[in-house]
């Protein structure tokens, strides 16, 4: 119970200032602060400014259950509109274990997030996440699946503390034999600033059990870790992502958000 106190109301980087621009009047918001998404698995229901661009990447790392896993996650986020932003996924992905190894591109997506409310009762500010997932990954970095997707985003301010809560669904092509069909994940992230630049993150996820030939067991994580905002414009983040439950190994991750500037 206190584990899980600390890492909902955690201190870390904190949207609540990004996402009071978001609303204030159009003349004090500035497009040109970065607004990161990572590292944790949920996300903030914040858009980029409209034809501003943001580049996300990093880099995580896990050594568990007879298997060494690397990931180079990049997100590219482009404002198509006041409420509404374009975001492209991409993935490079090294395993190898005893049994296997297989390494390149990962499998890449696209979705649109769409803003809806701004400070509503009970949901705060409100977004849906729509993706499409395609098979571009080769055997071992990809499901070869086509994926659709949905995530409902929900983010709060509470004083100098910062709440997302998401939960989606994905629904998978194929027959369950090398990914399930369908999917469900639930994500709670805190965060607000420590002191001048530094900032600390935390999370609890989870993602249900999967049926079907490939069905896994389900899965709680945790995440934790701190921000640095170099620039305004520039925040790096570092941490761990502990599995409390399930078939997941523990995984140190490092990245960086990059708020590029206008097209």
């Amino acid at each position: 119970m206190a584990l899980s106190l600390l890492l909902t109301v955690a201190v870390g980087l904190s949207q609540s200032d990004i996402r009071a621009q978001q609303t204030a009047p159009a003349d004090t918001v500035n497009p040109h602060r970065a607004q990161p998404e990572r590292p944790t698995v949920a996300t903030h229901a914040g858009t980029v400014a409209p034809g501003w661009v943001e580049m996300e990447m990093g880099g995580q790392r896990s050594d568990g259950n007879d298997r060494l896993s690397v990931q180079a996650p990049v997100v590219a986020k482009i404002g198509l509109a006041s409420h509404m932003q374009l975001s492209v996924f991409g993935d490079w992905v090294s395993t190898s274990g005893h049994d296997a190894r297989a390494e390149g591109v990962g499998d890449a997506a696209v979705g649109v997030k769409w803003r809806l409310v701004d400070g509503a009762p009970v949901v705060g500010d409100f977004a849906i996440l729509p993706t499409i997932k395609v098979p571009t990954g080769a055997r071992g970095t990809g499901t070869g699946t086509t994926d659709l997707g949905l995530l409902l985003l929900s983010s709060h301010d509470f004083g100098p503390i910062a709440l997302d809560v998401n939960a989606g669904y994905t629904h998978r092509s194929g027959r369950g034999r090398r990914a399930p069909r369908s999917a469900t994940l639930w994500a709670v992230a805190g965060g607000a600033q420590v002191w001048g630049p530094l900032g600390w993150t935390g999370e609890l996820s989870g993602f249900p059990g999967t049926g079907g030939p490939t069905g896994q067991s389900p899965i709680i994580a945790a995440l934790t870790g701190p921000t640095w905002t170099a620039r305004e414009w520039l925040v790096f983040d570092a941490g761990v992502s502990p599995a409390l439950r399930g078939p997941q190994a523990t995984y140190l991750f490092a990245g960086l958000t990059w708020n590029v500037g206008r097209l």
